[in-house]
């Protein structure tokens, strides 16, 4: 990081922007403190340094090159056409230029010019660690896993401790379906570099995927004694006990995970799940309010604490504590669903309407939404409401127990050519509910009978 915060050349730069003055710098000079803002990704300042540097040098080749880098960023893509047709002549040889050249067909979805590109810059023999990984993410554009693969393991080749490319030769041989190989590559990797972390981690993933959770632990515990701060790693190897149902090794890794972490409320809520899996519902509930102080609005602890008050019958907590969650997380409709029906249960029809409604909106295809939202509205008397949510229903659902609903309302909105429609309808549908449908509506208990009497008269 010296180069950041210790780079005279840049202070100087900006203390004569600053001040309007104008200094002298050679194209060396200005080329550092033009990458110095690039890789800082400050394309204003690269800007002003590549026009300065121009003003000075005007027929420098490489601070061209590196205003058409600025360009490329800012996606000017008319103008970088014409500074690459003007540099072509003269920078075939350049591999920085070759290397803007095919960002450019890159960056316009023409990976296959870009590939043609890359290759010839290969040929000047500099940056081929960099420029193999760029080809082989153009064959992922193209979708060619077997071609990036390739070109992956060249740049590995060139960079060993390059950890780009190891991970996307894993990724390459698993869109290839060659996990044999891959773990092959995967071993004779580690017999070179066995203190490469990335590497265990991989191997660790690989035995992970393929639920072979012994085997990916003893990957997580090589990568934990070359660093024992991965704090992901513990997660990792949690997770593998967790899947082992070994709820008391996954609470001590967890444990070991919260003194690394800044933030614990998630490993609390972790310890807490696999105390509720251990069936110690009042531990997991300490470790959910735990998780809690530490976020007061990690609302998945909140949702599992309610989950556990409503298993040991403490109602009124149940509900106080998926409210919370719910209102933490409005869009997650399993959250609605429930805060709907521990207000149903909880006799609070009104409060429940809201999150009813929410869920027909946003799942009008699922039938039991319908059926909820207008079963409560007639417990409230809202029978005009219900119809009208009804009148919707059945055109998305012809299921019979709408259209007896739909009688119900109407029967009791003194309408009974129209709830006779309705119950018709109903009978037609699906009969066999008559007789339920009956008990829970008393009004159509009469007009069941008069219609089973007209079939069989009928018949």
């Amino acid at each position: 990081m010296e180069e950041y915060f210790g780079n005279e050349l840049v202070k100087k730069f900006e203390e004569m922007m600053e001040n309007h003055d104008e200094f002298y710098f050679d194209t060396e000079e200005l080329e550092d403190i033009i990458v110095y803002y690039l890789e800082l990704g400050d394309f204003n300042y690269a800007d002003n340094a590549v026009n300065y540097g121009l003003k000075l040098h005007p027929n420098s080749l490489d601070i061209k090159i590196k205003k058409l880098e600025v360009l490329l960023e800012w996606e000017e893509y008319n103008t970088a056409k014409e500074l690459i047709d003007e540099l072509k002549g003269s920078s075939m040889e350049n591999t920085d230029f070759l290397v803007c050249y095919a960002k450019y067909y890159s960056n316009l979805g023409n990976p296959r010019k870009s590939i043609e590109i890359c290759k010839k810059a290969l040929q000047l023999g500099e940056e081929e660690n960099f420029l193999h990984n760029f080809i082989a993410d153009e064959y992922v554009n193209l979708g060619d896993p077997f071609n990036a693969l390739k070109h992956y393991r060249k740049a590995l080749k060139e960079d060993p401790t390059d950890e780009y490319s190891l991970e996307n030769c894993m990724i390459c041989f698993s869109d290839l379906n060659k996990s044999e190989e891959a773990i092959a590559f995967l071993n004779e990797y580690l017999d070179e570099f066995p203190y490469s972390e990335i590497a265990w981690f991989e191997y660790g993933q690989f035995y992970f995927n393929r639920k072979n959770y012994e085997e990916a632990i003893k990957g997580y515990d090589y990568l934990l004694a070359i660093n024992s701060n991965s704090v992901g790693v513990y997660a990792n190897k949690a997770a593998c006990y967790e899947a082992l149902g070994k709820y008391k090794k996954a609470i001590e890794v967890y444990e070991e995970m919260l003194e690394l972490e800044y933030t614990k409320a998630f490993t609390f809520y972790k310890i807490g799940l696999c105390y509720k899996a251990l069936k110690q519902p009042i531990i997991a509930l300490n470790s959910f309010q735990k998780s809690l102080r530490e976020d007061p609005q990690f609302y998945l602890s909140m949702m599992e604490q309610s989950y556990l008050y409503e298993e040991m019958g403490g109602m009124t907590e149940a509900l106080h504590f998926a409210k919370e969650a719910t209102q933490l997380n409005e869009n997650n409709l399993d959250y609605q669903k429930r805060l709907a029906f521990l207000f149903i249960d909880s006799g609070k029809f009104e409060e429940s309407l809201s999150c009813l409604k929410k869920l027909v909106e946003a799942e009008p295809s699922r039938f039991y939404n319908w059926y909820a939202y207008s079963e409560v509205l007639m417990l409230l008397g809202e029978y005009e409401e219900a119809v009208t949510v009804l009148i919707n229903a059945v055109k998305k659902h012809e299921r019979a127990e709408l259209y007896y609903q739909l009688s119900n309302c109407y029967f009791n909105l003194k309408d009974p050519e129209k709830a006779k429609v309705a119950l018709q309808k109903a009978m037609d549908l699906d009969p066999s509910l008559a007789q339920d449908m009956q008990k829970k509506y008393p009004f159509i208990k009469d007009e069941v009978k008069k219609a089973k009497a007209r079939v069989k008269k009928k018949n």
